[in-house]
């Protein structure tokens, strides 16, 4: 019996999980010959006398009575009886060494270390589980909490425009530009209109690729092979442009929703978010095949923003788009927006690789994405959209949407006196559908988390579905651990593609294929394999929890002068201590981020004493926040205050839009009027005298009134400001105690260095999954 056993059998192939597979063999198998041992012993008892049925009952409940009599001793009887029910069957004969028997004591201490190490293990794998799953609850928290922020002060910028709309249509030309935009002309540029001396290579050096349109499978072939590469060459801006300017107007002659189906192709692939991960795209072309007409793609938006090679993405899908035709249709997501892009590093990304044409082509790509259509739909039974829906979505109205209006879903059109403006409830369908996340509770309520969009119910599901007899709603939008998810009884399919989303090893990536039947199958993959290749499951999961633990930490600092003083209300004696109650309360009342504060506690802030397990050294977490690992977090991302600071046009427009009497100058009422307007949307900005006074320390001339110049020297020296207490305190807390420089090496010794290279998709480990899910009716 136990020969046969995978993990004892003396050939048996090891798996890779062979020590999971074993203890657990172990388990099971002394479990089953446990009861097996009970039973057989019942029998020969039974069997073996000719006493009456009265007698051998008192024996078998003499014998139960026996058994849990062990059972509360702690299962040393039953050890016991398992080994001599082993010994009479001979089952221990292959540990025995040649012409030398093996005692029953080191037989019984087998067994004993078997069992211990496999309550060790599991144990183990439930502490590793913990720390994933608040790791991954770090992440998701901060992806939802930034996006919370930028949603918040564009709702400030709007509500500005709403609340004081003559001064927002007195000043329009400068104010709105995306506006302009929207109701403008198409914006093309001509080959001659791009400088290419200054950018990375002149005209004449370039021995890069020279592209001629219309576009076809070659030059796609082409742009993989130089995009994949580490010292290519990057695309004259004049062939960024015209590929633009060739995706622009095709897509422009696209419905809302696309109509795609499987009649002659047989399948389609549904591709999620890509966010710049252009090695993920690749390794699905290569393991999926190119587009064609038998290979149809749906990309369900967000290929920008967060990683490093967005640009690229967004250029190898408009070229395929353009060289495929019908074969590939691209929805927009929320992040394919000038205002996310701001935030989340696609305009620094195009500034950073045509910088002599970065404006141009960003006027350009803002073209492509007003076009982009809206969803898709398979066979007229499966809708394809970026978020999800709400209670309120209506897709007859969604068709008939001008959606080349919207340049921005954040900062839409404003709606204006004597002129064509938005439709909020228009908007609100737009919106919904890029925004929205599925919830297990019933009914559609507003999504707190993102600031945006709506949470959607099983039964707002239902109903969508049957009113416009549908059989799947898919949807991208969230990053998921494996990829996919099914939610809804079913009914809802969430597919996400950039695998090590948020950190190498967090998660896989994964395209869904739809069949004729529309039957599902799933292709997880996880690209760059190599660089986890050789790490244990302890090492990956430190990684990602020290990754996650750096960002949280840059978001701190942006909070540090705040929670000192949380810290020193509590701590009046100045003890530098707090109990672990009040420091998790404080951590999470000034994030505003619901955390598992006490797990993450040891990492942030060591004991007050080992004699006072209870209290927490608040001090040292500050300290923390000024180590060079969190102030190189910190600086390498981008926080909505950043944007804000590096957008000039959108500080000209808020101060013109405060100066409502079009003076050229911002008085105190003028001033205070827009402060009762961002206390209400961003709260956290301070009290009403505080930012009172921060109106009069800008008046720098002192004569009652804030010009434009004054304006934004104030930003500009609020800036410098601000970066100068963040570098001199990170200076001063180099000299910081021993237990502080091993918090802050525990983040950083995990980090992995990643050396640009050559993107090879043959680099990837993948899975196919077929699952039919059980829908409810």
């Amino acid at each position: 019996m136990l020969r046969s056993c995978v993990c004892l059998g003396r050939g048996a192939k090891r798996r890779s999980s062979s020590l999971e597979d074993t203890s657990s063999c172990r388990s099971s198998e002394i479990e089953r010959v446990a009861k097996r041992m009970e039973t057989m012993t019942v029998y020969t008892k039974t069997t073996s006398t000719t006493k009456t049925t009265t007698t051998t009952t008192s024996k078998l409940q003499q014998q139960q009575q026996q058994q849990l009599q062990s059972n509360e001793s702690g299962g040393r009887t039953t050890t016991s009886s398992i080994l001599q029910f082993f010994q009479s069957k001979t089952w221990y004969r292959h540990w025995r060494k040649t012409e030398r028997s093996m005692s029953m004591s080191k037989t019984e201490r087998t067994l004993r270390a078997a069992l211990l190490i496999q309550r060790w293990y599991r144990r183990y794998r439930a502490r590793t589980e913990i720390r994933r799953r608040y790791t991954w609850n770090i992440f998701t928290s901060l992806e939802y909490a930034g996006e919370n922020d930028q949603v918040e002060l564009y709702n400030f910028f709007n509500a500005l425009l709403t609340h004081i709309p003559e001064a927002a249509a007195a000043h329009r030309p400068s104010v709105q530009r995306d506006s302009e935009i929207s109701i403008a002309s198409d914006v093309y540029f001509d080959e001659s209109d791009f400088n290419e001396d200054g950018e990375y290579r002149s005209d004449k050096n370039y021995d890069g690729p020279h592209l001629k349109f219309p576009l076809i499978k070659k030059d796609v072939v082409t742009l993989i092979d130089v995009f994949r590469k580490k010292k290519s060459d990057r695309l004259l801006a004049k062939y960024v442009g015209g590929i633009l300017k060739e995706a622009a107007f095709k897509l422009k002659r696209l419905p809302n929703l696309n109509q795609a189906s499987t009649a002659i192709s047989k399948q389609i692939t549904v591709i999620g978010d890509l966010h710049g991960k252009l090695d993920d795209l690749l390794v699905i072309f290569y393991k999926n095949g190119l587009p064609s007409v038998e290979n149809p793609y749906i990309f369900n938006g967000d290929f920008v923003d967060r990683g490093k090679k967005g640009l690229e993405v967004f250029l190898l899908l408009l070229a395929c788009f353009l060289a495929f035709p019908g074969a590939v249709h691209l929805n927009r997501g929320n992040h394919e927006d000038s205002v996310m892009n701001a935030r989340y590093g696609f305009i620094r990304e195009v500034q950073q690789k045509y910088r002599r044409n970065s404006e141009k082509l960003m006027l350009m790509i803002e073209e492509v994405y007003r076009w982009l259509p809206l969803g898709s739909i398979v066979n007229n039974r499966v809708l394809i959209v970026h978020g999800g829906i709400s209670n309120t979505t209506d897709l007859d109205m969604i068709r008939s949407i001008d959606r080349g209006k919207y340049v921005s879903i954040l900062r839409p059109p404003i709606e204006m006196a004597g002129e064509d403006g938005i439709d909020k409830t228009e908007w609100k369908q737009i919106f919904d559908i890029m925004w929205s996340d599925p919830q297990v509770g019933e009914g559609c309520k507003p999504n707190a988390l993102r600031g945006a969009g709506t949470y959607f119910g099983p039964d707002v599901t239902k109903e969508f579905l049957a009113k416009y007899k549908l059989k799947f709603l898919v949807r991208s939008h969230e990053c998921k651990p494996d990829g996919h998810e099914f939610t809804h009884n079913g009914q809802v399919i969430t597919i996400f593609s950039a695998s090590n989303y948020y950190a190498v090893g967090s998660n896989k990536g994964a395209y869904l294929k739809f069949g004729p039947q529309l039957d599902t199958q799933f292709v997880q993959y996880i690209s760059a394999a190599s660089k986890t290749s050789k790490l244990s499951i302890q090492q990956r999961v430190s990684i990602i929890e020290s990754s996650a633990l750096r960002e949280l930490g840059a978001r701190l600092r942006a909070r540090r002068d705040v929670l000192e003083a949380e810290f020193a209300k509590l701590d009046p004696k100045q003890t530098g201590a707090v109990t672990v109650t009040q420091w998790s309360d404080t951590m999470e009342r000034v994030t505003q981020m619901s955390l598992p504060w006490r797990l993450m506690r040891s990492r942030l802030a060591p004991q007050f004493t080992q004699a006072e397990p209870n209290l927490v050294n608040y001090l040292m977490t500050l300290e923390l926040l000024d180590t060079d690992v969190i102030v190189q977090e910190a600086e390498a991302s981008t926080s909505v205050t950043d944007a804000l600071y590096k957008n000039k046009s959108s500080l000209e427009a808020i101060f013109h839009i405060i100066d409502k009497d079009n003076s050229g100058q911002i008085s105190l009422e003028e001033f205070g009027e827009a402060i009762d307007l961002l206390r209400q949307y961003m709260p956290s900005a301070g009290t009403k005298a505080e930012l009172l006074h921060m109106c009069q320390m800008m008046d720098i001339n002192k004569d009652g009134f804030v010009d434009l110049n004054e304006f934004l020297e104030a930003f500009r020296l609020c800036d410098q400001a601000r970066k100068h207490t963040q570098t001199s305190r990170s200076k001063s807390s180099r000299q910081s105690s021993t237990l502080v420089a091993e918090l802050a090496e525990h983040l950083s010794i995990q980090k992995l260095t990643e050396v640009e290279s050559d993107i090879d998709p043959r680099d990837h480990v993948s899975v196919v999954l077929s699952e039919k899910p059980k829908i409810k009716n």
